[in-house]
């Protein structure tokens, strides 16, 4: 998502359902004993990159098996969008990867926003060492890989390598519970979204096909009708998400990659709340008052306008505390995360292994490229870019962190699945064995990082102590 790093759970204080005045349906309580414990999963913030992993392994074995043919005609399939006389056709996998996607980047331009705003990335004392670490750990991979593959259409992966998947690394991260600080899924999530940013930008300005100069004006021109909304003070998401789609089709027959429209578009939606805490708690009040006084014997709210009034006037206002922006966020992060996501891993992950010939395939330079770029590049890059910065004095380390913390961390970064699935589908199209080697090296190095990653961290903190409160505190 990157994916986001975790699935946010909501503390709610439910009503109590014994009391008189609390209505129930009649099956809604036996309903209840079962629905909760599976919305619980799904809000758990391992259940995104546990699902991906699932949809990674189906993927893997349909396409080794009998059904790879079928599989194939599918992923391959052509679909057609047609409106009059125009139209796009493309195939499934490109419908995927250029249209249902645009939801991940919206989502991961949305996190990237916040962040920068009121989050990880939001003063230089949080963000230095975070962002030290990303850009080590996107150089040097992608210089690893070219000096594998400095010429033909092999040198086009450099970019693959760059990428960290933020929701298989934290959730990785997160497994190991309490040995591990507060801060430093923190840290791994801040560098995780500037990491995602300099994908967004190395998509944008080198894996885009040849410019359709109309088009793309036209597609700045929404852009600016998106920042005029934002200025304007328009905190409705329809008349965002028209001309966002708007701005998604010119950049699909523009040349840029039409993915970029989901980050563009995220960044104009507005971040400001419209009341502040008290005013709003004020206001509240004086809805309150005016709602019980309404109240009339024997009559309920079905009955009721005046109440009725005052409750779409508490919505409004609801709406008006909280910023559209961290709306959006909450509302998408799980159908991105659960549906966009896992969709995304069953139409790319399917990798046809020929086992008789493995070795031979590990041994492609791109393979080679792709799983050390990852493995060993990111564990170099970002562990040597903090090691120079801390030594420079510039960021510090995380709360209750050592340095043996970010080699742990700098190992998980090499799980580059989503993204770099992303970046080898547009730095090899058209180039089968090319991709398929890039997407064998991903796989490899995914699963080496993180055994690698979890290992280390597992064995170097077996011995702290618990932290005050007996608790994990990352709810």
């Amino acid at each position: 998502m990157h994916d986001k790093p975790e699935i946010r759970k909501t503390e709610s204080l439910p009503a109590d359902e014994s009391k008189p005045g609390v209505h129930l349906a009649p099956w809604e309580r036996s309903f209840s004993k079962v629905v909760t414990p599976f919305e619980e999963f799904i809000k758990n913030q391992t259940t995104a990159s546990i699902i991906l992993m699932v949809c990674l392994v189906i993927a893997l074995l349909i396409a080794n098996s009998p059904l790879a043919g079928i599989y194939q005609q599918i992923v391959h399939m052509p679909i057609a969008l047609t409106i009059g006389d125009s139209g796009l056709e493309k195939s499934l996998l490109h419908w995927v990867n250029e249209g249902l996607m645009v939801l991940f980047f919206f989502v991961m331009g949305l996190e990237i926003k916040r962040a920068i705003l009121v989050g990880e990335l939001s003063s230089f004392r949080k963000a230095a060492l975070p962002i030290v670490a990303a850009l080590g750990g996107m150089i040097v991979p992608a210089l690893l890989y070219y000096g594998m593959n400095p010429e033909g259409g092999a040198a086009h992966g450099w970019g693959i390598p760059m990428a960290t998947d933020i929701a298989f690394a934290v959730g990785a991260l997160v497994l190991l519970g309490s040995r591990i600080p507060r801060s430093l899924v923190m840290f791994l999530v801040a560098l995780a979204i500037v990491d995602d940013l300099g994908a967004v930008l190395v998509i944008a300005v080198f894996y885009t096909e040849q410019i359709a100069l109309g088009y793309l004006a036209s597609a700045f021109a929404l852009l600016l009708v998106l920042i005029a909304f934002n200025l304007g003070g328009i905190r409705h998401p329809v008349p965002y998400f028209i001309v966002a789609f708007l701005l998604w089709l010119m950049l699909l027959k523009s040349g840029v990659h039409a993915t970029i429209a989901g980050v563009a578009g995220a960044f104009t939606v507005p971040a400001r709340f419209k009341y502040d805490t008290l005013e709003f708690s004020r206001h509240v009040r004086v809805l309150m008052e005016r709602f019980d006084a309404s109240q009339r014997p024997g009559a309920d709210i079905r009955t009721n306008d005046a109440q009725r009034t005052v409750l779409r006037t508490l919505e409004r206002d609801i709406e008006r505390v909280d910023t559209p922006l961290q709306r959006l966020e909450h509302f998408y992060h799980l159908p991105v995360a659960l549906l966009v996501l896992p969709i995304f891993a069953l139409v790319n992950a399917g990798v046809p292994v020929a086992f008789d010939t493995i070795w031979v395939a590990l041994q492609h330079p791109v393979t080679l490229g792709v799983t050390l770029g990852l493995v060993l590049g990111k564990f170099i890059g970002i562990t040597g870019s903090c090691w120079l910065a801390l030594k420079l004095n510039i960021g510090q380390l995380p709360e209750h962190t050592e340095f043996r913390h970010i080699a742990g961390v700098s190992l998980l970064a090499g799980i580059g699945f989503t993204m770099s699935l992303f970046i080898a589908e547009l730095a090899f199209a058209g180039h089968a064995e090319q991709l398929l080697m890039a997407k064998l090296g991903i796989l490899c190095a995914s699963l080496a990082a993180g055994i690698l990653g979890y290992g280390w961290l597992l064995l170097t903190t077996r011995r702290e102590p618990a932290r005050a409160g007996g608790k994990d505190s990352r709810g």
